[in-house]
């Protein structure tokens, strides 16, 4: 793996004519997404009884609703539309060596929420209605290597991993990297990269997709307890008070029953304008499984911010993480980003229910930021679900060694030791994680 890291040529497109390939890819394929009104998605309607938002196979995911209530922050109650999709896709990214250099096998993916359509994603991307072929499509590409494992294939990372809280309930993916020593056959829409132009990639807007993100921050690395501030033992069982002390009651209700939220011709959207609104879209790609289909998705008011602040102690690197509850987690808390918010979402609050370190991200000093990209979301479910993920240097006075209730100083290795125990690390934490192996220096 660090060798794969400091490798910046591979049996790939070199980074720099990275651009030059994936818009090749995209002018090789007929793509085209256009919003749509409810009334013409295909396959997909408002249940009579619940106002729910279902597929006629009952598969795939139900738009319905959530009612949730916790004890602390500015918003103690609410009701919101959910995406509740209870079945566990596969991401996984294929591994081989080439000239004694680790080498992944990157998809250009065809997204129709993503911004600019085509970004590089895992080997396999598909959720179990996919690779089952509820849709009746063609086979979900090199998906042999990660559900019948065999001589000359070897797994480096397996483990189930959280998606958008907030905007999935109880999601979970399988994270897979799978290393072989077979021949692999390389499909035109697919290439082998080394993680260091994978990490060159990370530095640039919308090119490495969520779900390639996610299933990098589950690689094997080396790490070591010493320097940080608090025990692997400390931090586990801060983890499980925080877990402890939150009251949260998440309760699923009918789409129908959601306050707050007007459904229209053509998307259902909160009243006032915040947060996010669904909406359908009408789809064509002609390399995909399924060449044309309509849908549902989410589409977010606004541009997220997600930062780590992070501070030398000792000399070794730390984090400052989140101990965030969202309502859609299988366990209340996950750790998340020092800053996780879409600034618009909290303008109306009074300065004392602005979110931590909000304003310190947003008006940080240039030559503090040690990274930032625009990374977008899940484009699969989310309709140009964009963030600008930073991370950003502090010193005491802005970020005290002892920090608020529900804030921990963490080193990058004690969060990779979580992402590989499912569950503990949430989907943006997981995508900064990953963005570290682009830092030319450490922190």
């Amino acid at each position: 793996m660090a060798l794969s890291a400091r490798t910046a040529h591979g049996r790939g497109p070199a980074t720099g004519e990275f651009a030059g390939w994936l818009a090749g890819r995209a002018r090789a394929h007929h793509f085209r997404v256009e919003p749509i009104a409810f009334a013409d998605l295909d396959g997909w309607s408002f249940e009579r009884t619940t106002g729910n938002l279902v597929h006629r196979s009952g598969r795939f995911f139900t738009i319905e609703g959530l009612h949730i209530t916790r004890d602390e922050g500015p918003f103690r109650e609410w009701r919101q539309p959910i995406i509740n999709q209870p079945e566990v896709g596969i991401l996984g990214i294929l591994a081989k060596e080439f000239d004694g250099v680790l080498h992944f096998l990157m998809q250009a993916k065809m997204e129709p929420g993503n911004p600019n359509l085509l970004q590089l994603s895992p080997t396999v991307q598909a959720t179990r209605s996919n690779y089952t072929k509820v849709h009746r499509g063609a086979d979900v590409k090199y998906l042999e290597y990660f559900v019948r494992p065999g001589a000359g294939r070897r797994v480096l990372a397996d483990v189930l991993q959280s998606e958008h809280g907030a905007w999935f309930y109880r999601k979970a993916n399988r994270n897979m990297l799978v290393e072989t020593d077979e021949d692999v056959p390389l499909d035109e829409d697919f290439c082998w990269l080394t993680l260091g132009q994978i990490g060159e990639l990370l530095r640039r807007d919308n090119v490495v997709n969520m779900d390639a993100r996610t299933v990098l921050a589950c690689a094997p690395t080396a790490r070591a307890e010493a320097g940080a501030l608090h025990s692997d033992t400390e931090l586990l069982s801060w983890i499980t008070a925080e877990r402890s002390r939150h009251e949260v009651r998440v309760r699923r209700i009918p789409l129908a029953e959601v306050k707050d939220w007007a459904r229209g011709e053509w998307s259902v959207d909160h009243q006032p304008e915040r947060y996010f609104r669904v909406m359908a879209v009408s789809v064509q790609a002609e390399n995909r499984e399924v060449t044309s289909w309509t849908q549902p998705l989410f589409q977010p008011v606004g541009t997220g911010v997600t930062a780590f602040v992070a501070r030398r102690f000792g000399g070794v690197p730390h984090v400052l993480a989140h101990a965030r509850v969202e309502a859609g987690f299988l366990d209340t808390v996950e750790l998340a980003p020092t800053v996780q918010y879409t600034p618009g979402n909290y303008a109306h609050l009074d300065p004392a229910d602005r979110p931590p370190f909000l304003d310190l991200v947003l008006g940080a000093d240039p030559r503090r930021v040690r990274y930032e990209a625009v990374h977008s979301e899940e484009g699969g479910r989310f309709h140009h679900a964009e963030s600008r993920y930073l991370i950003v240097e502090a010193d005491e006075e802005q970020a005290p060694a002892v920090p608020p209730p529900g804030y921990r100083w963490v080193t990058p290795g004690q969060l990779t030791s979580l992402v590989r125990r499912g569950h503990d690390v949430n989907v943006q934490a997981r995508s900064l994680l990953a963005c570290f192996t682009t830092l030319a220096a450490p922190l």
